[in-house]
């Protein structure tokens, strides 16, 4: 029964970074209900990461993408087009800023820095949204990925903080545009898990550590947790689900202060 959820259903799975990373969680849960997944890495290093990755899964397309070429993109949609054809869904799990962007105040990050980081996070998603309008003439959903550093001031968060806010403000863009034709865009917000993402940003086990302590739930999330919500907005559970940016956190956006402030302020 849970096979036949996915069962049938194809898609492209952008960000993968190992056995560990959020697109990797999502990714199994679309497999272990029945979906057939194609893969792309960033280039050679990835590639020893992510294609073990896509062995595990059966996957019979994996292929080099640079997000940050159109070239590379429309050459990655292209090949599986003429190889697959059917495209029922896109996870977009792409993210980058330089260390000293993140490391440094948010005030001395470098134009070019800026424009990095807004390119890969959230301007890559436009060239999928348009592939996917000729890709999925019967609907489908496209999946991306954010965090609270989109909506709130976090700290070492930075310039990602930003290019995560353009990216959840893309995906209500590209909901109104694509939805006409049932093509759903969501975006999830996950709470802090460790990922090989996290390790670039400075101080992420402190922030590991306040989330457990000021979550609502008093705890941490899961990468299964998060798999689990990734399916029901790529899955037809959530068909009348489109703009959304559903937080996986525990709870902790929803709040202001907590009982846990008074151990952190060591009251």
């Amino acid at each position: 029964m849970a096979e036949a959820l996915m069962k049938g259903k194809k898609g492209l799975v952008f960000g993968v970074g190992n056995k560990h990373s959020i697109a990797y969680g999502i990714a199994k849960e679309l497999h272990d209900h029945g979906a057939e997944l194609a893969f792309t890495y960033a280039g050679p290093v990835m590639e020893k990461r992510v294609r073990p990755v896509a062995e595990s899964f059966n996957a019979s397309f994996l292929m080099e993408c640079d997000v940050a070429s159109d070239a590379a993109i429309d050459a990655v949609f292209s090949a599986y087009e003429s190889q697959i054809g059917q495209l029922d869904f896109i996870v977009h799990s792409v993210a980058y800023a330089q260390a000293e962007d993140l490391a440094n105040d948010f005030s001395a990050t470098s134009r070019d820095g800026w424009k990095l980081a807004l390119d890969i996070s959230a301007y890559s998603l436009l060239p999928m949204a348009r592939w996917a309008k000729k890709l999925m003439p019967n609907g489908g959903s496209i999946l991306s990925l954010t965090f609270i550093g989109g909506e709130k001031s976090v700290p070492y968060y930075n310039v990602m903080g930003v290019a995560k806010a353009a990216l959840e403000s893309s995906v209500r863009y590209l909901a109104a545009e694509l939805g006409p034709q049932q093509i759903r865009v969501n975006s999830l917000s996950a709470g802090p898990i460790k990922t090989l993402a996290g390790k670039g940003i400075k101080g992420f086990d402190l922030l590991l550590k306040i989330n457990e302590l000021r979550s609502p739930m008093r705890r941490n999330i899961t990468l299964e947790e998060v798999g689990k919500s990734g399916l029901y907005l790529v899955s037809n559970l959530s068909t009348a689900v489109n703009g959304e940016n559903l937080h996986v956190d525990g709870g902790i956006h929803s709040i202001a202060a907590c009982e846990a402030d008074k151990e952190l302020a060591n009251l």
